[in-house]
C-alpha cells in the first residue's frame, strides 16, 4: 500500500506541473497561429486545466473503475467551488464584472439540472454520456460566439495580460505542448493505479477515493490559478477558471468516461454528492450573479464555501471509517 500512496502524490505532483505545461504550451501555440485571445483563454486554457480530470477520468473508465471517474468529475466541482473559491475569497474578495460569465452562470445550473436528471435511473448510459457531450459541444460553441461578441469584456483583457506577460516563442511552446500531453498521460496512469489500489486495500469504493483524493489533486491547477488571477486583480478569470472547469467536468469529463464505459451509479451520488454540487452551484449563481449589483464572492461568504466542504468530506470520511467498523 505504501507503493500506491507514493504513486498517488507522485502521480498528483507531476499530473498538476504536466498540466501547467500543456496549457502554457497549448496557449502559446495558438497566440502564435493568430488566434483571438478570448478565444484561447475559453478553449484553450479551459480544455488545458480540465485536462488532468478528462484524462484520468477516461483511463479509470478504460480500465473499469468507472466509480472513480464519476467520483473525480463530480468531486473535482464541489472543491472548485466550495474550497477553491471559498480560499480564494478568504485571500482576496471576488468581483464578477464580466457580462459572459453571468450568462454562463445560468447555463452551469442547467447542465448541472441535467446532469441530475441523468442519475435518477441509477445509470449513466452511453446514450446519457452522448446527449451529455452533445451539449457540451453546443455550450463551448455558444459561450465562444458570445466571447467574440463582447470583444471589450472584462474576461478578454484578464487573458489578453495573462498571455503578454507569459507568452513564449513557438518552439519551446511547440516542444511543451507534446511533452505535457504526453507526461499528462503517465502521471495519469500512475494516479489511477494508485488511487485504486488505496481503494482496495481499504475496502471502500473508488467513488469515494475519486471524490476526495483524485478531486483535490485534479484541481490542483484552478486552485494556483485562481489565486495568482485575484493577487494580479483578475478577478472575473478566478471566477472564469471554476465555471469553465465545471461544464468541462460535467459535460465532456463524465460524458467520455461514460461513452468509454456505460456506469451504474450509486444511489448515494444522487442524494449526496449531486446535492452538494447541485446547492453550491445555486450558491454561485446567486453570488456570481448579484441582486440589483455586481456579483461578489466576499471573505464571509468564502469562509462559508470553505466550511461546507470541510463538513461535506468530513462525512465522508465518517462514512468510511463507519463502513470500515462494522
Amino acid at each position: 500500500m505504501l507503493l500506491a500512496i507514493l504513486a498517488v502524490i507522485g502521480g498528483l505532483a507531476l499530473l498538476v506541473w504536466s498540466a501547467d505545461r500543456f496549457v502554457d504550451g497549448a496557449a502559446a501555440t495558438a497566440k502564435h497561429l493568430g488566434m483571438p485571445t478570448l478565444l484561447i483563454g475559453m478553449v484553450i486554457i479551459g480544455f488545458g486545466t480540465s485536462a488532468p480530470e478528462m484524462v484520468v477520468s477516461a483511463l479509470a473508465s478504460v480500465q473499469g473503475n468507472p466509480g472513480l471517474a464519476l467520483g473525480n468529475g463530480y468531486g473535482s466541482n464541489i472543491t472548485n467551488i466550495a474550497l477553491i473559491l471559498g480560499v480564494t475569497a478568504l485571500l482576496s474578495p471576488i468581483a464578477v464584472h464580466s457580462q459572459i460569465l453571468r450568462k454562463e452562470l445560468p447555463v452551469l445550473a442547467a447542465v448541472t439540472l441535467l446532469a441530475g436528471y441523468q442519475l435518477i435511473d441509477g445509470e449513466i448510459s452511453r446514450l446519457d454520456a452522448i446527449v451529455l457531450l452533445v451539449v457540451f459541444a453546443f455550450s463551448m460553441g455558444w459561450s465562444i460566439w458570445m466571447g467574440m461578441r463582447q470583444r471589450g469584456d472584462a474576461l478578454g483583457s484578464d487573458f489578453e495580460h495573462e498571455l503578454d506577460e507569459e507568452l513564449m516563442a513557438l518552439k519551446p511552446a511547440l516542444i511543451w505542448l507534446f511533452v505535457g500531453l504526453v507526461l499528462l498521460v503517465i502521471s495519469s496512469r500512475v494516479l489511477v493505479w494508485g488511487a485504486v489500489d488505496i481503494a482496495q486495500a481499504l475496502g471502500v469504493s473508488d467513488l469515494i477515493i475519486g471524490l476526495t483524493v483524485v478531486a483535490i489533486g485534479t484541481s490542483l491547477p484552478e486552485l494556483a490559478s485562481s489565486i495568482v488571477a485575484v493577487r494580479k486583480n483578475e478577478h472575473d478569470l478566478a471566477l472564469g477558471n471554476v465555471i469553465g472547469s465545471n461544464m468541462f467536468n460535467t459535460l465532456a469529463v463524465v460524458g467520455i468516461a461514460g461513452s468509454i464505459h456505460p456506469m451504474m451509479v450509486e444511489p448515494e451520488v444522487l442524494y449526496r454528492d449531486w446535492v452538494v454540487m447541485a446547492g453550491l452551484t445555486l450558491s454561485l449563481f446567486v453570488l456570481g450573479y448579484g441582486i440589483r449589483k455586481a456579483g461578489h464572492i466576499n471573505r464571509l461568504e468564502g469562509g462559508l464555501l470553505t466550511i461546507v466542504y470541510a463538513v461535506y468530506t468530513g462525512y465522508l470520511v465518517y462514512t468510511v471509517i463507519s463502513t470500515a467498523t462494522s
